[in-house]
């Protein structure tokens, strides 16, 4: 069986496995406070631009969302996201259980606007009653969103404008970061989105680590002992080091996107095989998942071979899937794929 379900099916890239055994039995202090976090930190702010911004490492997207969240907000206030947002659909109710309401959107392609946010900020201040409401503290959004669209540089600067208007953080969730910035169609570089938002996280997971996100603050209020914040979520890693050394090898020559580039140019493989074949999608994006609407028929006769994730229903006869490519995808698996595209909707 070929997996196209998700992005995080494999281990880590080879660099960072040969990286963490070279250093295995040198002794190092913990939690985040050894030489090579220290490093990584100093190169992802040299990569971002960002050169007096907190750096992070957790472990895991759901833990370095919740704790961020609950960092930023004061007791009786929310954060806005779209209605497909991560921590609205597949957290679990994470950020609730940090007593923190999610106030979702609709949404367009997995995003949000600013003239959406604008609207519900002016809404709910001027409600005389508004203090019987919970009040927005923060926009949450994803780059790339869940549906594998991408925000434009005056989409996020729009946004940001709007949450410095009304006091609030923005915070981009990047746990897909690498096959965002590397999209064909992104104008967003790393420094722009450093600058146009108040925290954003860099994922590892999917991205060739065997795990951890980078989270960055460029805020420095909400900067200001996280790391109390990251202790009390349970988030502050004893063996630290191997946060720092896969990260520092992810950045420092360039691997990160390089293995966002390789998963994204494969996705655009299997995005042009399907269209060729005459199918539509649900959403249209250039990073590394990819949203097709094929017959239930087909469907079936691929999934004997490819896994693959279910996502709607569009009609009776009709499903919208979603193949995802990853920083390790084998390009012989995806010609595999693309040929029994196009044979089996030749039937």
């Amino acid at each position: 069986m070929i997996q196209f379900q998700c992005d995080y099916t494999e281990g880590a890239h080879e660099s960072i496995l040969k990286r963490l055994t070279e250093t295995n039995y040198e002794q190092t202090i913990g939690y985040g406070c050894d030489d090579y976090c220290e490093e990584a930190r100093n190169t992802i702010r040299r990569v971002f631009g960002v050169p007096d911004a907190g750096v992070h490492f957790l472990v895991g997207g759901t833990q370095a969302n919740a704790t961020v969240i609950a960092a930023a907000l004061k007791p009786y206030q929310g954060v806005i996201c779209a209605s497909t947002g991560h921590i609205f659909v597949h957290e679990t109710g994470a950020i609730e259980a940090t007593s923190h309401k999610v106030l979702a959107m609709p949404t367009s392609m997995g995003k949000i606007t600013a003239a959406q946010v604008s609207h519900y900020c002016r809404a709910h201040y001027a409600n005389s009653d508004r203090e019987h409401e919970v009040q927005p503290g923060m926009v949450y959004i994803s780059l790339p969103t869940e549906l594998g669209t991408l925000y434009t540089k005056a989409e996020l600067e729009a946004l940001y404008q709007v949450c410095e208007e009304f006091h609030m953080y923005l915070f981009v969730d990047g746990a897909r970061l690498g096959y965002g910035l590397m999209a064909s169609d992104c104008d967003i570089t790393p420094e722009f989105l450093a600058a146009h938002c108040d925290v954003f996280y860099a994922g590892g997971t999917k991205m060739g680590a065997l795990f951890g996100e980078a989270v960055v603050i460029t805020n420095k209020t909400l900067n200001q002992d996280f790391r109390y914040m990251i202790k009390r979520h349970g988030g502050m890693l004893a063996k630290g080091r191997l946060l720092g050394i896969q990260f520092q090898t992810l950045f420092e020559d360039g691997l990160y996107w390089k293995l966002g580039k390789h998963a994204d140019q494969l996705a655009e493989q299997i995005r042009n095989t399907l269209q060729e074949c005459g199918f539509s999608f649900l959403a249209r994006s250039h990073t590394n998942q990819v949203f097709p609407i094929l017959p239930d028929d087909l469907c079936e006769k691929l999934s004997r071979k490819y896994m693959y994730c279910y996502q709607e229903r569009i009609d009776n006869s009709h499903s919208a899937i979603r193949f995802c490519t990853s920083w390790a995808t084998r390009p012989e698996n995806v010609d595999a794929l693309c040929q029994d595209i196009r044979s089996l909707s030749a039937k």
